[in-house]
């Protein structure tokens, strides 16, 4: 559901590594990856944008006898909505007349060496930089610099904005040395002085280890550093850029109502990855809350880009979220209504649903592909396109053969394992949960399987998997079926492998513990021509499909991609330094992440939110993912050939392509992510490797172990004595961890979010609630005839209301898009990166 991270460069030029840039499947992602094979051309196109690189150790360097020389600063500031050169109000006519006087930008110039004869920094160059030109979505600054003779190479660039307005700050380029010019890469928001006094200090595109910084530039890294930390006082501020940790205290709204509530997620009693710190006032009702009000703080460079001419998505979300929802639950007044027949399911996509006139607030222009203006004026109309899945097949979502299919090709293809242990069995507590004995038999399944090989046999010859959802959902049951017009049952769902290399479904038992003064009840549910027998079989698959809905948003997408990886930005930032190697590495990966986490907290995963209120753990759905990270989460499985091998969907084999064989040879998403997978590992390989020469260099390395070590002891604190965290020693050591973390941010992401739309657009298909209990669950009389009489009223009652699955809809409409500015992996270069290969290629 959440939008997906998007690695955006700032680079002005496009070089690719690869001749042949590797293409995943559909054409989109490819990585560049340095190879020897590539080394010529590489060299071409450096010296084609101004490198010699037989001269890399005389950039931006000035020799003893040289007098000294004249250079030109041009500093990039990009257009933006709110920030400098928004040209609205009386600030922006004060900063005008700072342009027309020539002191918009003082900058600073750092040498990266110390005075050979005092040992200490040398003097600064200063000069201001005045207005130069403009375009569409830039303007140029110009700064005239004279650089004495010995000043050495520039490291760094203290900048100062004069302006009263915050500015984006693109890239500086200092030109006029002999050896070329020296490039920074900026991407980053300076606020004016009057705001925050302290000058900002950016590093040239080389990168650097801590061991090896150049003397003149060691004080920098470390004071930049202790800035990024922050003292973990106070309220965060708009603006700032500070990086902490906090526990998820503030998804309830516990001062609003009882009932809104929530737990604290982060400790010992509820383990859960660390967010970025807030430090807002507690809740008058629990101490343990912070409050919702005020600003839901990220770092200011974490935000969303303001780019004029851009609709960023989370400006559209947030769009969703504050005017069509709202809008959306006035025009269906009933918010337990469901769909009468499937035909009004059909007009959402045909006629759609009239909302309240949306004009004024000005959200038909920023949502034109989702509400459409209609004749009458004072109405807006909310109409979904049909799914690419729907319009193909409009009964694709009653097929068993596409049920399987969606299992290991669809929208949450990390769930399906394989059975090597029979019977089934749970692990849960007897005396609570009833009798642990799976009601699926050996006979069930035989009975089905019937021509092909006995269960033993199938177990032996892997061809037997299931959707496992017992033990992980049963403790909820009671819980969640006290909440309106919901209900839970634990599941296993059972498939066979054929010859033909699909899933066929086999069988879903479903299971209520004790409750209520009943005993355990559980059923067992195979296909069948017979009527009624298949209706059942279509309500229990409807069940499955929801319990797989809400472990693909709260586990598959929100935790393992969102809430985990924000640790290792936070930590990213506070240990690694922005010279690092790994840091740029690491960084396109995380752009955006933590806005989008924290749009999240404010509007997704909060109490009363979309999740909550449209999923079937309903105000559990957050205490469950708690529960889910606590028993199944472990780094060293995040990486794609372990996570396959945890599930026995392949086994390790040298001799196979990826180091591993599948046990389903079609499987997309183990098909196209190992491919994947090996691109981006050969491209870290060979990062990784560029700078660590020596292996010492990796154990010595102090920033990258305070990076690591926090990122286990505190990020995932709860975790931290865990066995399976990986080591951090060597270069293949950081080159595995490198690789999971960035194959997470970009594949994982990718395979479980892109597809929403496609997939659960049509609600059908993946409802994300069942409202009603199965037919044969402790029935009266009128329940099982009216079920017998209507069955697909059961099956419509069953379905989400109206208002949920709209609101459902809505949101994944808009978060299934791919963002305007966003860029594939290998679609443009990082200039850090490119400098590096520049570096390489000259030795």
């Amino acid at each position: 559901m959440l939008k997906p991270q998007i690695h955006h460069s700032h680079s002005s030029r496009t070089l690719f590594l690869l001749p042949n840039p590797f293409i995943l499947g559909n054409g989109q992602a490819h990585l560049p990856v340095i190879s020897k094979s590539s080394s010529t051309k590489t060299l071409r196109k450096i010296r084609s944008v101004g490198y010699k690189p037989g001269n890399i150790k005389a950039i931006a360097s000035i020799t003893e006898q040289q007098k000294s020389i004249k250079v030109q600063a041009i500093v990039t500031v990009s257009r933006t909505v709110g920030g400098l050169l928004s040209n609205i109000g009386i600030q922006q006519g004060l900063d005008d007349i700072t342009d027309l006087l020539g002191k918009t930008l003082l900058l600073e110039l750092v040498s990266a060496q110390l005075d050979s004869q005092t040992g200490l920094e040398k003097p600064m160059i200063k000069g201001f930089a005045h207005r130069k030109d403009e375009h569409e979505a830039e303007i140029r600054y110009e700064a005239e610099l004279d650089v004495p003779a010995g000043f050495g190479q520039v490291g760094a660039i203290y900048v100062e904005n004069e302006h009263h307005k915050e500015m984006f700050i693109k890239n500086i380029t200092i030109d006029g040395f002999p050896a070329g010019p020296v490039n920074l890469d900026c991407n980053s928001w300076v606020h004016p002085k009057t705001q925050n006094k302290r000058k900002r200090v950016f590093f040239t595109n080389k990168s650097y280890l801590p061991s090896e910084t150049p003397d003149g530039l060691r004080r920098l890294r470390e004071e930049e550093l202790l800035v990024l930390r922050g003292d973990g006082q106070g309220e965060r501020k708009t603006g700032e850029r500070i990086y902490d940790y906090d526990v998820y205290n503030d998804l309830g709204s516990p001062d609003s109502s009882e009932d809104l509530k929530r737990p604290v997620l982060g400790g010992e009693e509820r383990p859960y990855p660390r967010r970025c710190r807030t430090g807002r006032p507690r809740c008058k009702n629990d101490p343990l809350s912070e409050s919702r009000d005020g600003n839901f703080y990220v770092p200011r460079d974490e935000e969303f880009s303001e780019v004029k001419g851009l609709t960023f998505s989370v400006k559209t979300v947030d769009s969703v979220l504050h005017a069509v929802i709202p809008s959306l639950e006035t025009s269906i007044v009933d918010s337990n209504l469901g769909f009468p027949y499937f035909a009004a399911i059909d007009s959402l996509f045909d006629e759609g649903i009239n909302l309240p006139p949306l004009t004024k607030q000005g959200w038909r222009n920023i949502l034109p592909n989702l509400i459409k203006a209609i004749t009458d004026e004072a109405k807006d109309l909310l109409r979904f396109d049909t799914p690419a899945t729907m319009a193909k097949d409009r009964f694709f979502w009653l097929r068993d053969v596409e049920f399987g299919r969606q299992t290991v090709a669809g929208l949450n293809p990390l769930s399906i394992q394989l059975v090597t242990e029979w019977p089934l069995k749970s692990e849960l507590d007897p005396e609570i949960y009833g009798p642990p004995e799976s009601a699926i038999t050996t006979e069930t399944i035989e009975q089905e399987i019937r021509g092909f090989m006995t269960v033993e046999e199938a177990i032996k010859q892997k061809k037997l998997l299931i959707l496992d959802y017992h033990d992980l959902f049963l403790p909820f049951v009671s819980k969640v079926r006290q909440i309106e017009n919901t209900t839970l049952y634990g599941s296993r769902t059972l498939f066979f492998l054929t010859p033909d290399d699909t899933l066929r479904p086999l069988a879903i038992e479903l299971t209520r513990p004790p409750m209520d003064r009943k005993p355990q009840w559980k059923q067992v549910y195979v296909p069948t021509w017979h009527s009624t027998g298949a209706c059942l079989w279509s309500l229990a698959k409807a069940h499955v499909l929801a319990h797989d809905s809400g472990y693909h948003q709260l586990i598959s997408h929100w935790l393992r991609t969102h809430a985990c990886t924000e640790p290792y930005i936070i930590a990213a930032n506070r240990q690694l330094s922005a010279m690092h190697p790994v840091y740029r590495l690491l960084l396109p990966h995380f752009r955006y992440t933590m806005e989008i986490n924290a749009l999240a907290r404010k509007a997704l995963i909060n109490a009363g939110g979309i999740i909550e209120s449209s999923f079937f753990p309903g105000k559990y759905s957050m205490e469950m993912s708690s529960v889910i990270y606590d028993k199944l989460w472990r780094f060293d499985h995040q990486s794609l050939p372990n996570d396959l091998i945890s599930r026995g969907m392949a086994v390790k084999d040298p001799s196979a392509p990826h180091g591993v064989r599948l046990t389903i040879q079609d499987y997309p998403f183990a098909n196209d992510g190992l491919l994947l997978w090996d691109a981006i590992k050969k491209w870290v390989s060979d990062y990784v490797n560029h700078y660590y020469t020596d292996p010492s260099q990796v154990l010595s390395d102090e920033e990258l172990q305070s990076f690591w070590t926090e990122v286990r002891t505190v990020g995932h604190g709860d975790k931290k004595d865990e066995p399976w965290w990986p080591e951090l020693k060597t270069p293949a050591d950081l080159i595995e961890i490198i690789t999971t973390i960035v194959w997470v941010t970009s594949g994982h992401h990718a395979a479980v979010n892109f597809g929403q739309y496609e997939y659960a657009g049509y609600f059908p298909n993946r409802p994300t609630v069942a409202r009603m209990k199965m037919p044969t669950e402790d029935p009266t009389d009128e329940e099982w005839k009216f079920f017998l009489e209507k069955p697909e009223v059961i099956l419509l009652r069953t379905f989400p209301s109206q208002v949920q699955a709209a609101k459902v809809m809505a949101i994944l409409d808009v978060l299934s898009n791919h963002s305007p500015d966003e860029e594939y992996l290998g679609e443009a270069i990082e200039a850090a990166w490119s400098e590096a290969a520049c570096y390489k290629s000259s030795f």
